[in-house]
């Protein structure tokens, strides 16, 4: 048995830390707000976040985050927080320790990757990243799930394999870190696209095509930034965006239904205790297609919805007169 941590007591990092003691691990749970740390400490549960899920005698809870420091850190904070997180937890974490990243997002500030913001906050350290369909809840009451596992590093790959894997929690090897998290990323700002369209009632048909298309997207970007094409076909591509796209339990998609069907991001976004990742990444997706040269409408049209004051009928409408082109190999 080994003892880890996961940073951030959202939905997915409780359900991962409820899901590392149940295979025996001592697992240190990072809370950021000390007053949840509190509750959850008196109640043995995250009622803000997975209500009805108890938190066993192995998981300890703390608002320390130098205090979750540990040889293996599942990082579970939303991806624009999670540099400053690291670094403050960054003094007390071992050279040999082994990050891996939970969070699906691009940093808006800087347009970097996820292991990217690792390399550079905790420099040395071994990086992989956890990707897939995943909703916390599901995962937390132990139903069947099957995620990629990414990591350069093969020794380290098998050893988080063996430390995570479950019957019903069975991680898939790769060492396509980049398009792991290309994939998981991306999805949200596509999650929030068929939403819209869901909000709007165009149809099942542009749900489809949204899907599709917004796959090609994703799959220029990961090439762009030096991930492989079979990378998105597996459960950090297809499989994530198939589970975000389709259902209204996804909280992008969720986001995105309620902007189709006419609510103000300020008020939804206001509302909401947890974070939906593609807001942010719209915006950081955008600058980064613009900066490689990458043809991305889906995303871009998001994006201008979003944070740029589009109108949301006339964007539609827009994407919808692009010119016609060849399936592959055109945007």
């Amino acid at each position: 048995m080994a003892r880890l941590s996961v940073l951030g007591a959202g939905a997915w990092g409780t359900a991962l830390a409820v899901h590392a003691a149940r295979q025996g691990h001592d697992v240190i749970l990072w809370v950021r707000r000390e007053e949840l740390a509190t509750r959850m400490v008196a109640a043995r549960e995250n009622a803000d976040y997975l209500p009805g899920v108890a938190l066993g005698p192995k998981v300890t809870i703390t608002a320390a985050v130098a205090e979750a420091a540990a040889p293996v850190m599942l990082a579970a904070v939303p991806a624009q927080f999670l540099r400053a997180a690291l670094a403050r937890a960054a003094g007390a974490v071992a050279p040999d320790a082994a990050v891996v990243i939970c969070a699906k997002g691009i940093e808006r500030a800087s347009g970097a990757l996820m292991s990217q913001v690792v390399a550079e906050a905790l420099p040395g350290r071994g990086i992989a990243v956890l990707s897939g369909p995943t909703f916390a809840g599901e995962v937390a009451r132990t139903l069947p799930t099957a995620v990629t596992l990414a990591c350069a590093d093969s020794l380290l790959g098998r050893e988080l394999v063996a430390l995570l894997g479950a019957a019903t929690f069975r991680p898939y090897l790769t060492d396509d870190v980049i398009g792991a998290q290309a994939g998981g990323a991306t999805k949200n700002v596509l999650a929030i696209a068929c939403g819209i369209a869901a909000g709007r009632r165009l149809g099942e048909n542009a749900r489809a095509a949204l899907i599709t298309r917004g796959l090609a997207e994703i799959g220029r970007l990961s090439a762009s930034l030096g991930g492989r094409a079979e990378t998105l076909m597996g459960l950090s591509g297809v499989g994530d965006v198939v589970l975000s796209c389709t259902s209204a339990s996804s909280r992008n998609y969720a986001l995105g239904q309620a902007l189709g069907e006419g609510g103000a991001l300020a008020a939804l976004v206001g509302g909401r205790r947890s974070v939906a990742e593609g807001v942010d990444t719209a915006a950081a997706v955008a600058t980064l297609s613009a900066r490689l040269g990458v043809d991305m409408p889906i995303a871009a049209a998001v994006n201008a919805v979003l944070h740029e004051g589009a109108e949301l009928d006339a964007t539609i409408a827009r994407v919808l007169a692009r010119p016609f082109r060849p399936e592959v190999g055109a945007g």
